[in-house]
């Protein structure tokens, strides 16, 4: 990730081409983050295929989902099984088809490398890998427990790692001149089920033996919430926390390395996914996948694998307490804010929204392709209908938004399970957000908790406002407090090539009633605020 200031980010954009030499890049400036394409900020109005739906004859329905979703950025899987189906011998074939068909249907990718892990097993490692256990062994659990999860300490494993990835961006290099591929995440939600190490004699040895240095570092220690100058073996320095510590160091070192290797020879941002844990109890490790980027090990990660640009959660939990906690704790001015996995279900399409709000690079929900689950159009269109909702209106003020956004202009509310109103401070006005749908000139009640506004401030007093199934009006407050106002002009509308260009004026029913009212339709409004 690179760090810029104001002055020179303005740099960046005149010569971006000379700078970048329009490679996608992450920037840095005063803790916010952009993701740049064509020496542009850009915001991921994403999507992610089932698993098993990288493959060319099953392409036809991703690339339909694709178009009924209006996404700009599609996340598809790249199989370690199928580059190196023999040892040494690559085929790129399906890297290939992947480039050809996105730029045909003028969309980026993100590639996902399906590799040593994958939902902590190596089920896509090679036949030939999995055919000699005893060279690419599984970790051991407890009492010799087999457990179905490659183990971080094989040299052998990460050699081979080392080499298939770096032949992948080597040949994304090559081949991809266009910069079709915005980013890599490399391997899948890393870590272990049902064993929070690896208990192998070498990995006992390497547990019983010392910290490394770098994670006794005062500011490492501090963030996991040690003392500074502690020393000693795993289970001194971090007690009933030193198995999972010693996993998250584990997997990270060997991930960082297969990271590292690859950007050497292609620097495209990397990232990996965390499968999360709860974010608000603090749970031990063995109710969730050991080792992984969850929450709680972040610090280990940043420090074994600093090729790896950010960490992102795969939001699956329910409840926005939960949800709006996991984004407070992977949104830090080292970690850029990503969401490249989500359920596809009605009320996460909302959390797009915060996303945005706090300078996040990107939103993506899981399993926009029917994958051969046998879901009819109709009920695959249903499950879709949310986002492509967002992302229509979203696109053509793709730019702007991921501009805004990493100028600090952009706050957002999402309904929660109370329904309860929220307020959105704006300087000399602050606005209120109730939830419901608009029915006559009446709220009433959202059976589901969808509700949402994102409002960016582009002057003191002038805002541009999204939002679906809510109402909002202003007041005053801060220099205009006690003051008497009206709305000056609120317009319906829409971008084109980067200018709101309007399609009528709001006044009446639509405005006398406090303020805006949205619909279950997402719309853009322009507002303009006056004091008498």
């Amino acid at each position: 990730m690179l760090k810029t200031t104001a002055w020179c980010f303005a740099l960046i954009l005149l010569y971006a081409g000379k700078t970048f030499g329009q490679l996608p890049a992450i920037i840095e400036k005063d803790g916010r983050h952009a993701l740049l394409v064509d020496g542009k900020p850009y915001l991921i109005l994403g999507g992610q295929a089932h698993n098993s739906s990288g493959w060319p004859g099953m392409l036809p329905q991703v690339w339909q989902a694709v178009e009924n979703m209006h996404l700009n950025t599609v996340e598809i899987p790249i199989y370690w099984e199928q580059i190196e189906a023999q040892p040494g011998k690559f085929d790129f074939s399906l890297v290939d088809t992947l480039l050809q068909q996105a730029r045909a249907h003028n969309v980026h990718l993100v590639l996902l490398w399906f590799a040593t892990w994958k939902n902590g097993s190596n089920h896509y490692t090679p036949e030939w890998m999995k055919k000699d256990a005893a060279k690419y062994p599984n970790i051991t659990g407890l009492n010799d427990k087999h457990i179905d999860s490659p183990s971080p300490h094989s040299r052998a494993t990460l050699d081979a790692d080392i080499k298939a990835f770096t032949a992948v961006m080597a040949y994304l290099k090559q081949a991809d001149t266009q910069h079709t591929v915005l980013m890599v995440q490399v391997e899948n939600e890393s870590g272990s089920w049902d064993s929070m190490r690896d208990y192998s004699p070498t990995a006992q040895k390497l547990f019983e033996g010392n910290v490394p240095a770098a994670l006794l570092k005062s500011d490492v220690l501090k963030a996991l919430n040690i003392p500074a100058g502690a020393k000693g073996t795993w289970q001194q320095v971090f007690g009933d926390r030193a198995d999972e510590y010693f996993q998250a160091w584990s997997i990270s070192s060997f991930i960082g390395q297969v990271a590292a290797a690859g950007k050497a020879v292609y620097p495209l941002p990397l990232y990996v996914n965390a499968a999360l844990r709860d974010p608000l109890t603090n749970p031990h490790a063995n109710t969730y996948e050991s080792g992984g980027p969850t929450d709680n090990v972040i610090p280990i990660w940043k420090v074994a694998a600093p090729a790896i640009d950010l960490l992102a959660p795969d939001i699956y939990l329910s409840g926005s307490e939960r949800v709006l906690k996991v984004l407070d704790l992977y949104d830090r001015p080292d970690n850029t804010l990503f969401v490249p996995e989500a359920g596809l279900i009605a009320d996460n399409a909302k959390y797009l929204y915060e996303v945005i709000a706090r300078g996040g690079i990107g939103f993506s929900p899981f399993g926009i392709d029917d994958n051969g689950h046998g879901s009819t159009p109709e009920e695959l269109s249903k499950r879709l209908a949310p986002y492509a909702q967002e992302y229509a209106v979203a696109s053509p003020m793709m730019r702007e938004l991921a501009q805004w956004a990493f100028e600090g202009k952009i706050k957002a509310v999402v309904e929660h399970e109370d329904h309860a109103e929220q307020t959105i401070d704006l300087g000399a006005w602050q606005a209120t957000v109730s939830f419901g749908s608009d029915r006559e000139n009446t709220i009433k009640a959202n059976v589901v908790p969808d509700g949402k506004v994102m409002i960016i401030q582009l002057g003191d007093n002038k805002f541009m406002v999204m939002g679906t199934d809510s109402h909002i009006t202003f007041h005053t407050i801060g220099k205009n407090k006690g003051k008497a106002w009206q709305y000056l002009k609120v317009e319906e509308g829409s971008y084109d090539n980067g200018v709101f260009k309007p399609l009528r004026i709001l006044n009446g029913d639509e405005t006398d009633f406090g303020g805006p009212r949205f619909g279950n339709m997402p719309k853009v409004l322009q507002v303009e605020l006056i004091v008498r």
